[in-house]
């Protein structure tokens, strides 16, 4: 696994997973029934990624005008491969809006849900963000971030999903696919540029120093290896990373690729003896690319520049003989480096942003290139591993219009890897395997999770995990007066190096009367699971199939486990029962959270307004050993900053006789008496003791309309 892909290095090939914290089974008490299916359990397995002989082609269609066309069907487009029609086996049309979060007015920035859905589809935009640090000067880092920033913060809508890495490999430095704002700016904000010193001036400081020496002055650059190395590895993690995507399908995926490109002149193979070697990596990049369908957006951050940063620290030109080292061999570097950006994009169906200050344009373009187009998918006739090139032409049965569409793609080469049996007492199938180990969620049947940490077993924090599923997915099977249906889920969660550190799996049986089906098709189902998890940053992995509908989809979400043993004061996740959920047919709970809350945990954040909420939140104190208080206090804030529902709480030390521990606290909030609107939930803790810095967890939610009786 390369350097660049070491954060995702889960998402390719599972290992087994570490020993899994058995979440405790049995059922809530709660106001409402819900139907009753039972549940078998067991660790996700190994899984193995597959090869398909299948290609994909964007197609961006325009008027005279420059105006996208709409109103194409299937029909209307021919896919040629060298020259020779194929036949169109699947098609869509994509037009995807850029959605922006909804958010109470006296919030600036958008609170993150601390829920995560496919409901709705998972149909925003795809971008990868490849911050190349190894060619990056130090001094210029601020600019990368500020683009990247940009791009996140003012183009990136709420439906999108990205990721951040940087081409050194920095695991800090990077983010999984996300649509949480928020880490992704985060990972952004460590960049840090490496790129090494110009050539042309290592190469000045060379003649200088060997200058009057016997043999002669000689000009070379004492950090080529480490140039090459550079580049290579560079170009390989675009190959890998577009391998990785390869297998999202139906759906445009962009790369922005934020350089100066590579500093080392490929095309004079003579001078340069591992020119070569680069020019065969760059190859494969675009080869990479081209098969997966991945649109590669080259953007340099130096901007409209003509290398004035490294004019600075030039001395004297020199010419002597053959050597000559000026301002120009500077300007012959900046084009150099450009090419290699502009080639990326122009052969992978992007375009390079070079020579401008205002990167708002192009991020712009890249927008509305990725929102509307058509995809046309085929089995091309030519299945020959050969490696060589195969030229993509797309045609349009319409007279005035322009037709967009990358050049064309190399086809693989070698034997297809080969494929591992699977254990035959594996429970997990084929199908749930595949979607964890998918670049991006999937939203064919419809999950929502969240989790919440809490206080464990030193070091570790025992973390709840509630899922949830829709039953207007369920297709149930009528057997002997009763309706069954199987329906099976995978929880693994991942560590920021790639590692698995945890896991469950739950297959719930159902049969159900006939009066219990609807109830169940209606609410639909529930699980609950506990990890145990050191601190650290994790992406849990949730993926469910109905097995009689053959539906699947999958949730990914970023949890943040905090160290609950060391801040002086903390605060878990914020777990919400609600009386109408008690209807969810709940297979699994938590016994731990059932005997503080009325009914199990919650994934709904709209609640009608004859709802009540039952909320729990742990507080933890590591400064028992001072007497003092702990004021606890929830407010609900409507959209306008206004308070609507506030309540306290106080707590003292003397209850943890001295040692470290926590206060355990639930609040209920009746909605009757909330108007229907747009809500911030806060909950904050704050010690007396002198300089205590309160915590907080928020959490927004909506109020509508109870249904008239």
């Amino acid at each position: 696994m390369t350097r660049a892909l070491r954060f995702t290095a889960s998402l390719i090939a599972f290992a087994a997973c570490t020993a899994v914290a058995g979440a405790q089974q049995g059922t809530a008490p709660s106001p409402q029934t819900a139907p009753q299916v039972q549940v078998d359990r067991q660790m996700p397995p190994v899984t193995f990624k597959v090869e398909v002989n299948y290609v994909e082609v964007d197609a961006v269609v325009v008027d005279r005008q420059g105006n996208f066309v709409r109103d194409l069907k299937r029909e209307d487009f021919q896919v040629l491969e060298d020259g020779k029609p194929e036949k169109i086996a699947t098609y869509s049309f994509v037009d995807i809006p850029v959605e922006k979060a909804e958010k109470p007015m006296f919030v600036k920035q958008a609170i993150e849900p601390d829920v995560r859905t496919n409901a709705g589809g998972l149909d925003g935009r795809i971008y990868l963000l490849v911050l190349d640090d190894l060619h990056t000067g130090p001094l210029r880092s601020e600019r990368v971030r500020a683009a990247a920033r940009r791009f996140v913060q003012q183009q990136m809508g709420s439906n999108d999903l990205a990721a951040v890495v940087c081409t050194s490999g920095r695991t800090d430095a990077a983010q999984e696919f996300t649509n949480n704002r928020q880490l992704l700016l985060d990972a952004i904000g460590k960049f840090m540029g490496r790129k090494l010193r110009s050539a042309t001036l290592e190469k000045m400081d060379q003649y200088n120093l060997t200058r009057g020496m016997p043999g002669g002055a000689t000009a070379t650059d004492p950090a080529e290896a480490e140039r090459a190395y550079n580049a290579r590895n560079a170009f390989d993690d675009i190959r890998q990373l577009c391998d990785f995507l390869s297998s999202v399908h139906g759906r445009r995926k962009a790369l922005i690729y934020v350089s100066e490109g590579v500093d080392y002149d490929i095309y004079d193979p003579i001078t340069n003896k591992y020119a070569s070697d680069i020019r065969d990596a760059a190859k494969d990049a675009i080869a990479a690319a081209t098969r997966a369908n991945v649109n590669i957006y080259s953007v340099d951050p130096r901007g409209l520049t003509d290398m004035g940063d490294e004019a600075i620290d030039m001395g004297a030109p020199i010419s002597d003989g053959d050597i000559n080292l000026s301002q120009q061999t500077l300007l012959q570097e900046l084009r150099l480096s450009q090419d290699s950006l502009r080639v990326l994009a122009d052969e992978t169906g992007g375009f390079a942003a070079l020579n401008t200050n205002d990167f708002k344009n192009a991020f712009d373009r890249i927008v509305r290139e990725n929102s509307s187009y058509y995809v046309l998918g085929y089995y091309p006739a030519n299945d020959r591993r050969d490696g060589k090139f195969r030229k993509i032409d797309v045609k349009v049965n319409r007279p005035g219009v322009e037709v967009h569409f990358r050049k064309g793609y190399n086809a693989p080469s070698g034997k297809p890897a080969a494929r591992r049996p699977i254990e035959h007492e594996a429970i997990t199938s084929s199908e749930v395997r595949q979607a964890l180990e998918s670049p991006v969620p999937i939203s064919g049947f419809t999950l929502s999770a969240f989790a919440a940490p809490f206080k464990g077993t030193a070091p570790n924090a025992s973390v709840v995990v509630t899922m949830q599923g829709s039953g207007g997915d369920l297709k149930f099977n009528e057997k002997a007066g009763r309706f069954e249906d199987i329906v099976e889920v995978s929880l693994v969660a991942v560590d920021h190096d790639g590692k698995i550190r945890g896991g469950d799996q739950q297959k719930l049986n159902m049969s159900l009367k006939p009066e219990t089906r609807p109830l169940v098709q209606q609410s639909g189902f529930r699980m609950v699971s506990r990890l145990n998890l050191p601190p650290g940053r994790y992406q849990l992995r949730i993926a469910g199939r109905d097995s009689v509908g053959g539906r699947i989809g999958s949730v990914y979400y970023d949890l943040a486990v905090p160290d609950f043993w060391k801040a002086p004061l903390s605060m878990s996740g914020l777990v919400i029962a609600s009386a109408r959920g008690g209807r969810v047919a709940t297979p699994s709970n938590d016994a731990e959270l059932s005997k503080a809350l009325p009914g199990p945990p919650t994934t709904a954040r709209d609640f009608l307004s004859d709802d009540e909420l039952a909320v729990l939140a742990e507080v933890y104190d590591n400064q028992a050993a001072t007497a003092h208080k702990v004021n606890i206090a929830t407010t609900i804030l409507a959209e306008d900053g206004r308070t609507v529902f506030r309540h306290g709480d106080e707590r003292s030390s003397a209850e943890l006789n001295g040692k470290s521990g926590g206060y355990g606290y639930v609040v209920r909030i009746p909605l009757r008496d909330i108007p229907p609107g747009l809500y911030v939930l806060r909950i904050q803790a704050q010690s007396t003791l002198e300089k205590g810095e309160p915590v907080s967890r928020e959490v927004q939610f909506t109020v509508r309309p109870a249904p008239k009786s």
